[in-house]
């Protein structure tokens, strides 16, 4: 992949920026406005669906799980934003964005310094775009913890980010969270129209599990009656260990439909692709890890659909 990430704007060509010291493409922030006739009624954006990737779990493949689905759901058509925040900033090396790239970051937005718009890049995935992460985020808590409105930054930042007319238009933000029930986390659950849970195969897991579904139902109490769990992705799953064929048998069991049937397996193309900056879909596209997220993504839609549909 390489390290041209687009500045967001529309589908305007892209020219050279001489401040830009990794030496980035810039693109125009929005597209020229067209004309309207006088007696035009202003058309409501459609908001985009948020996904919250939780699990205060470290290591459990949250971050890969936010950057290959992305990329799978970008594949079938979808304008997909990933929303990094996460202070390491593993998503957005993941996806090749260069640090000194990362003029514009999520911190910037959560203490309300620079609209979500402002720090949008593009990725060599079409129709992929990540809103980058840095070191600062980690001090996000300190700043905001004694505002009012410190749990809904991320909600107010993503309600206007559709609203520019003729701006580009999101239809999936996926947010890749941190690996603590922090005030970052709970921004993110505030934010979401549901929540995404990988959980790694190991004997643990159920036991983490139960700790994020009371923080789940507490913010779904005090701060969004309507989020949901998407769904439970069971990763790093390996066939020949028969704890990892226990674990699968107990949450399927405790969790029930609630289980996504694609499993991610353990996969050495799947760990080697972020050191390149590629998502594994990119750089092997044949391999296991590959077509078990393509099959996830092809699941989610499947559950979106019934979701409008009921």
């Amino acid at each position: 992949m390489s390290e041209h990430s687009d500045h967001l704007s529309g589908s305007g060509a892209g020219k050279p920026d001489a401040d830009s010291p990794s030496g980035d493409r810039v693109v125009a922030l929005e597209p020229a406005a067209k004309s309207q006739p006088r007696d035009a009624q202003p058309v409501a954006p459609v908001q985009p669906r948020v996904l919250a990737i939780a699990n205060q779990k470290g290591g459990v493949g949250k971050t890969t799980t936010a950057i290959n689905l992305g990329t799978a759901l970008a594949a079938i058509g979808e304008t997909v934003l990933i929303v990094d925040l996460d202070p390491q900033g593993n998503a957005s090396t993941g996806l090749g964005i260069d640090r000194r790239s990362r003029r514009t970051s999520t911190y910037d937005v959560m203490t309300g310094d620079a609209p979500m718009r402002a720090a949008v890049i593009g990725t060599a995935v079409p129709r992929l775009y990540i809103a980058p992460s840095t070191l600062d985020l980690s001090g996000v808590e300190l700043e905001i913890g004694q505002d009012r409105d410190r749990a809904f930054r991320l909600r107010n930042a993503l309600d206007a980010l559709n609203d520019m007319p003729d701006a580009l238009h999101f239809t999936y933000v996926l947010v890749d969270c941190p690996p603590s029930l922090n005030l970052l986390t709970v921004n993110a659950m505030a934010a979401a129209n549901a929540i995404l849970v990988p959980l790694q195969c190991e004997f643990f897991a159920l036991e983490g599990l139960s700790q994020l579904m009371k923080t789940v139902e507490s913010v779904r109490t005090t701060l969004n009656p309507g989020l949901t769990i998407h769904g439970i992705v069971l990763t790093m799953y390996d066939s020949r260990n028969n704890l990892s064929n226990q674990v699968v048998a107990d949450v399927r069991q405790h969790m029930g439909r609630k289980v996504y049937d694609t499993v991610i397996p353990r996969n050495v193309r799947v760990s080697e692709a972020p050191s390149y900056g590629k998502p594994v879909l990119v750089y092997d596209l044949k391999c296991v890890g590959s077509e078990a997220y393509l099959r996830l993504a092809t699941e989610i839609i499947q559950r979106e659909r019934e979701l409008k549909a009921g």
